[in-house]
């Protein structure tokens, strides 16, 4: 292995680092199983009855950026927007799709029509009834021209929605859509409160994204101080029963190291947890650790529009030169799998075999030699009097991406690649690397996947422009395959279709896919009701309840 000791000595320093501020380390010892709502049960083995009253205080380290859900792109932002609004359909935890505010849709024979039957008496926060005109609404901006959001790619099917009485909806689609029903998770917006804001305002229009957003789900917004906390409190008339919990509060850190210390010293009730954090977590006598495999993965993003990364031969050497085994064992505590492909092994269309490019540093150098890559003077290569120097950003608060940064420097290292990593606060983070910025070399980051594998939203060319395809990726088969893909009914067939995407995208390596890995989540036992979801962290906490 050609990692030298200084790496591993700055792994050792990294890792003291976090013992010193956290007072923590880590090793391979396994993790609880997910506590399940159903499990709790008195002395006598009757089931216990939820309590209801008191708060919980939740850690994270990022800041939200909106509470609107058709321009969310982060979680930080998503887990607070789960618990303010409702949507048409939910998730479960085994991926399907189940009832929220309506039933299972009818799909017409052809598949071009879908009938969705709200619940009656769905109220928003404000009173007034969620009724089909706020689903027609809620799905009309993403169809709308002046549509700024992320998400238009996701909606190219859909002809028109029409109301059919006040509890009835039809989506009403131009071809067969094999992912619609995916597209039902979305949280719906008040028509009345937003009807006057014009659509090319509404991703800015700040009184209802940030200041008062006004939705269906299980808590209310309170306030938001920037930087500090998030409060929400219950919604006496959610449509499901009030919420045992009466108010959730998130308080915002500068990092994981700081929420780790908060929840030792019982200042907070939940937090994602690092995976070399887990050790220690299990000494508290206060607290357990629930894991499960997350429908994510995360990643290396380059900069295919600026060079050298726009030569596929460097992408391929970057990632060949970046141990990725040795990531997951020393940053992720072995608690994960290196990814080759952009995909979960969670989903029913992850590949069986797609091209790998393992640690293979002298290859790297072959492949950099044969793409024009020199050493220079320094020992830093170079091409036309250019050195091979990049930054690599990522974003405040993340530990587990700044030792990735720090690690991939000292491999980088290794064959004369000068990387830089830097972090960023959050929201300028987003702002820098994304439309219409793109203000990046490669950046650190992961994909908490959509429950349907269609690749389009992030793949498509088309998506460079507004939607999440940052990294200005373009082959035309990608194109044309991801176009077609959602046509195909048959799921054996259309995973067959994906699985050629993967196999072009794991060949081409627009990005260098570090590993699919476990969530760890690190709760209070005061907290019960806990269901542990691999891809939604707010999953079902009107069911949470508290015993002290």
């Amino acid at each position: 292995m050609m990692v030298n000791k200084k790496l591993l000595m700055l792994l050792g320093m990294a890792m003291a680092l976090m013992i010193v501020l956290a007072a923590c380390g880590g090793n391979n010892e396994p993790a609880e199983e997910p506590t399940e709502a159903t499990d709790d049960a008195t002395e006598g083995g009757e089931a216990a009855s939820p309590a209801e009253g008191g708060s919980v205080i939740l850690g994270t380290s990022g800041e939200p950026v909106t509470f609107n859900d058709l321009y969310s792109q982060d979680t930080a932002s998503s887990d607070v927007i789960e618990l303010i609004h409702a949507s048409l359909l939910e998730s479960d935890e085994e991926l399907e799709m189940i009832p929220g505010i309506a039933d299972l849709p009818e799909i017409s024979e052809d598949g071009l029509e879908y009938t969705y039957t709200l619940k009656e008496g769905v109220l928003f926060h404000d009173g007034e009834e969620l009724t089909a005109e706020d689903v027609k609404f809620t799905y009309d901006i993403f169809k709308n021209a002046d549509y700024t959001g992320p998400r238009a790619g996701d909606f190219t099917e859909l002809e028109s929605v029409e109301v059919v009485d006040e509890y009835t909806v039809k989506f009403i689609l131009n071809e067969v859509d094999a992912s619609f029903i995916t597209r039902s998770g979305y949280g719906i917006l008040p028509k009345h409160i937003l009807e006057d804001v014009p659509v090319a305002d509404l991703e800015d229009h700040m009184e209802y994204n940030r200041e008062n957003p006004i939705g269906a789900g299980p808590f209310e917004f309170v306030e938001y101080q920037d930087g500090q906390y998030i409060e929400l409190v219950a919604f006496d008339d959610y449509y499901e029963g009030r919420p045992n919990l009466d108010k959730v509060t998130f308080r915002i850190f500068a990092d994981t190291n700081a929420e780790l210390l908060a929840f030792e010293t019982g200042e907070i009730d939940w937090m994602i947890l690092p995976p070399n954090e887990i050790a220690t977590a299990e000494t508290y006598d206060h607290g357990r650790v629930s894991s499960v495999l997350a429908l994510r993965y995360d990643y290396i993003g380059w900069n295919n529009d600026r060079a050298p990364f726009d030569d596929e031969r460097v992408r391929q050497a970057l990632t060949m030169a970046i141990d990725r085994q040795l990531i997951v064992d020393e940053i992720m505590d072995g608690r994960g799998e290196v990814a080759h492909a952009p995909a979960s092994p969670l989903s029913w269309a992850f590949p069986d075999n797609v091209p790998e490019f393992d640690y293979d540093p002298e290859g790297a150098l072959e492949l950099l030699a044969e793409a024009g890559w020199e050493p220079g003077a320094d020992g830093i290569l170079e091409k036309d009097g250019e050195k091979f120097s990049f930054e690599i950003l990522s974003n405040d608060g993340n530990v587990i991406r700044r030792d990735i940064g720090v690690i991939v420097q000292q491999m980088l290292a290794e064959i004369g690649v000068e990387a830089n990593p830097r972090q960023m606060e959050w929201g300028a983070f987003l702002d820098q690397i994304n439309p219409p910025n793109y203000d990046f070399d490669a950046v650190v980051l992961a994909w908490a996947l959509a429950l349907d594998p269609d690749p389009t939203a992030i793949w498509h060319s088309r998506e460079i422009e507004a939607g999440l395809n940052n990294i200005s990726y373009r082959n035309d088969r990608v194109d044309e395959l991801a176009a077609g893909n959602k046509q195909i009914v048959d799921q054996d067939e259309r995973a067959a279709v994906i699985g050629e995407i993967y196999e072009i995208l794991a060949e081409e390596q627009p990005y260098t896919y570090l590993y699919y890995p476990e969530q760890h989540i690190l709760l209070n036992n005061r907290v019960e009701g806990f269901t542990h979801h691999p891809r939604v962290n707010m999953y079902k906490v009107n069911e949470w309840y508290v015993t002290e």
